[in-house]
């Protein structure tokens, strides 16, 4: 090629000798190899892929069939990446200047920046738009320097509105509100139109949103950074409703591109994402409420973000959550040993429990595979702890859907596999008296194992005297602990005043023992029969009509638990007269007088009998005879 006075170029492929025979020659300036170059293509902007927006059109969302209404300062109608997009559109302010092939065409660069973040198309040039095949509708109500008056905009609302258009991208504000322009947002709003708006640009502040963004008809949006915070000059208030990236955003503007930042850049990608769920059926207000339930929360304050930022991939494919897991066995800080059934819960709410991959590890190590148990319903695994030292470890559990979602939960157990022997903690023994003539012991115990392999218990009752085992006894018994009374007996022993040792052996399942002793002495039952002590009889005698009989009593017992005396006097023949006095009494002694009186009928003689019983049933009794 011939570049003139610079020189001339040649390019072809050249030997080894003919390069080194080029570069000895003083006509040549240089050589060098000839590479390749690629042609710079489309550029993705961070607010798009921050939102996942690219996911969309990797699954075929486009927006086909949505239009939106950028409510603005007009679109570059022949931009390369706008112009398959565009629409009709209707001018409130004339556009003026070169670029106006309509008059809604832009003249001020924010509208067309705008229209690329909502909806620029997927050509392998430029940029790329949140939607890609909407169909983009210019309403001019600002004019070229980006101001216009609150009845263009309400009038740029309501034809927005009975164009039966899907969505109105309000990048505009005023820090007071418009009783018309409020109206004519609720009326598109009635009418089934998405109303999406910049919060406002008087950051930091608080309590600022501007209008029309504050009317509850309308989504009011926050502005945020490629690092997720809040752009610093973003307004906040109670009525800000979703965040969207705002900051240092590139898109398309008149013949180009160029980087703008603003809440105003934020505004359209909440209206690109609106407008590809009205694509796929949603009204106004379902897309309006799926764009809030999907928003991802950033951790700012609700002023500040609203539900949270746009997430337009969950908002339009649908948020595919994480399953969740808990253990169930082990359970956090248990104590385990020997081989256990490891049994994790793991669900999701898109995938069946059946068909997540559920793992765990110990300590790190490598992952364990579970099998599910349709009848638990959990995850499970057989672990020997036996194959670990002895102390604390972590579990991790982790649940993997068919999407990749992850996630996990950790538990630390202990391992105790140094077999202990079981204990005896308590052991008593009392006598129980019967009516038989045997000696009877109750004995209570309680026998404990940390290993919770709890198998016998053996209990023998062994005489002092001789050393001879009167009886035995043998149960069977599990877990760590175990409790009870047994009774154990020595035939014929009944008042023998013998001693006796029990013993009681523990045994576990793995043999090993632990035992216990406690005495235990058979008392006689020294029960007395209670004894009349004063039994005085006098008789008045005549010349009384009558009988009158004075009984002076006493009695007693030395186990102290008297009960009842009985006085009777009665005809020693019996044919005549009779009575009887009955006292309750108590204690060691009691004592008396009754007093008799009969009719005479002379010659008579009365039988005057005492009987005193004690609380065991004893009895005496003596009667004396007393004469007229």
């Amino acid at each position: 090629m011939d570049l003139g006075s610079i020189g001339q170029a040649v390019a072809g492929r050249f030997s080894e000798n003919a390069l080194n025979a080029l570069q000895r020659n003083p006509n040549v300036r240089y050589i060098e190899e000839d590479g390749t170059m690629h042609a710079i293509g489309q550029r993705l902007s961070w607010g798009i892929d921050r939102v996942d927006a690219d996911v969309l059109h990797g699954n075929g969302e486009t927006g086909n069939g949505a239009d939106i209404a950028i409510i603005d300062t007009g679109i570059d109608d022949d931009h390369p990446d706008l112009q398959a997009n565009i629409g009709t559109g209707k001018a409130y302010a004339d556009c003026s200047g070169s670029n106006c092939n309509y008059s809604w065409s832009d003249d001020n660069d924010h509208g067309t920046h705008c229209g690329g973040i909502a909806d620029a198309i997927n050509n392998t040039d430029g940029v790329v738009g949140v939607s890609t095949e909407a169909t983009l509708h210019a309403v001019k109500v600002l004019d070229k320097d980006g101001s216009g008056s609150f009845s263009d905009v309400a009038a740029g609302i309501e034809y927005t509105a009975d164009q039966g258009w899907d969505v109105g991208s309000l990048s505009l504000g005023a820090s007071s509100g418009s009783q018309t322009v409020k109206d004519a947002c609720q009326y598109a709003y009635d009418n089934g139109v998405l109303l999406v708006a910049a919060a406002g640009n008087d950051g930091p502040c608080s309590d600022c949103v501007g209008y029309p963004a504050a009317y509850s008809t309308v989504m009011a949006i926050s502005s945020t950074d490629s690092d997720d915070s809040l752009s610093s000059f973003s307004s906040t208030g109670p009525e800000v409703e979703l965040a969207a990236p705002g900051g240092g955003i590139y898109s398309t503007v008149i013949g180009g591109h160029d980087t703008f930042s603003g809440t105003s850049m934020a505004c359209p990608h909440v209206a690109g994402a609106g407008g590809q769920l009205m694509a796929n059926g949603y009204t106004n207000t379902e897309a309006r409420e799926q764009l809030q339930s999907t928003a991802e929360d950033l951790g700012l304050s609700s002023s500040e973000q609203g539900y949270g930022l746009l997430d337009a991939e969950a908002a339009v494919l649908g948020s595919d959550s994480a399953p969740s897991v808990s253990w169930i066995n082990p359970t956090d800080s248990e104590t385990v040993s020997g081989t256990l059934t490891v049994q994790i819960d793991a669900t999701d709410s898109e995938d069946s429990n059946d068909t997540l991959d559920v793992t765990y590890t110990v300590d790190g190590g490598s992952a364990r595979s579970t099998t599910y148990n349709s009848t638990s319903t959990y995850c499970e695994d057989s672990w020997d702890t036996t194959g670990v030292t002895d102390g604390d470890h972590t579990l991790e559990a982790n649940a993997t859907d068919s999407a990749g979602n992850t996630s996990s939960a950790s538990i630390t157990v202990a391992t105790d596999n140094t077999e202990s022997s079981p204990a005896v903690d308590t052991l008593s023994a009392s006598e129980v008296e019967t009516s038989d003539s045997d000696a009877e012991f109750d004995v209570t115990w309680e026998v404990s194992d940390s290993d919770g392999d709890l198998e016998t218990l053996d209990l023998a009752l062994i005489q002092d005297s001789d050393g001879s085992t009167e009886d035995t006894a043998t149960l069977s018994i599990s877990g760590g602990t175990a409790s009870g009374s047994t009774r154990l007996i020595a035939v014929d022993d009944d008042g023998s005043g013998n001693g006796y040792t029990v013993e009681v052996s523990v045994t576990d399942a793995s043999g090993t023992t632990g035992s216990g002793s406690t005495s235990v002495t058979e008392t006689e039952d020294t029960s007395t029969a209670p004894t009349i002590d004063t039994h005085d009889i006098t008789e008045a005698g005549s010349p009384n009509p009558h009988i009158e009989i004075t009984v002076n009593w006493g009695v007693s017992d030395g186990d102290g638990d008297l009960s009842t005396v009985t006085i009777s006097a009665a005809d020693a023949d019996g044919s005549s007269f009779s009575d009887t006095h009955t006292h309750a009494v108590g204690g060691t002694s009691a004592s008396g007088t009754d007093e008799f009186k009969f009719k005479k009928k002379g010659g008579e003689k009365a039988d005057v009998t005492i009987t005193v019983d004690d609380v065991a049933g004893n009895t005496a009794s003596h009667t004396e005879q007393v004469s007229e």
